[in-house]
């Protein structure tokens, strides 16, 4: 399906903007915050290397919501544990949103579809419990992100198959990376 109109600017953040906007508002999400903030996530994750931030201690790079919590500190003892727990709690949630709405097929296909939505709602929720006791104000972003986790993740699943659905055939990924790939050949060449 061609996305309608062009994106704000060039910016890989804008593109998914207006796939995000476009696709959630067929299915009735019309809240700009969370669209903008989807589409940050998806331009952030586009690059494997904020994909895959968390490593191993040897290097191995860390795909697993499993793995991932395991490094939570079990209760933060100071400020600074509090906020590498709000970054973690952060990180987990945007990558079970990510995963389980942009590559379903592959959670489903391992049988962690469940895991990574409770979880994922749970980690956006400790992340506005945190910011609440951090006296920030964004948490109500992650109160709404936890609540309607798995309606977000869904609309996520409905625009990757109304908008980068791959071809009779071809890999599920491929759609992605060919929509992907023509807005960085279009963007990048003219700057």
């Amino acid at each position: 399906m061609p996305i309608e109109n062009q994106p704000p600017g060039n910016s890989l953040q804008g593109y998914f903007l207006q796939v995000v906007r476009q696709s959630f508002g067929q299915v009735g999400i019309y809240d700009a915050t969370i669209a903008e903030y989807v589409a940050d996530v998806l331009a952030d994750f586009a690059r494997a290397d904020n994909l895959y931030k968390m490593r191993s201690g040897g290097g191995r790079r860390i795909d697993s919501v499993v793995e991932m919590l395991a490094r939570a500190p079990a209760v933060p003892a100071d400020e600074a544990d509090v906020l590498r727990q709000r970054m973690l709690r952060k990180y987990v949630g945007d990558y079970a949103l990510f995963m389980s709405g942009v590559f379903r097929q592959h959670i489903e296909g391992k049988g962690s579809l469940d895991y990574y939505l409770k979880e994922g709602s749970r980690s956006y929720w400790t992340v506005s419990e945190l910011d609440l006791a951090l006296y920030r104000t964004g948490y109500y972003l992650y109160q709404e992100l936890s609540t309607k986790f798995e309606f977000y993740s869904g609309a996520l699943d409905f625009m990757r198959k109304a908008y980068f659905a791959a071809a009779p055939g071809e890999e599920p990924f491929a759609g992605f990376l060919r929509q992907f790939q023509g807005w960085m050949k279009i963007n990048l060449s003219e700057n």
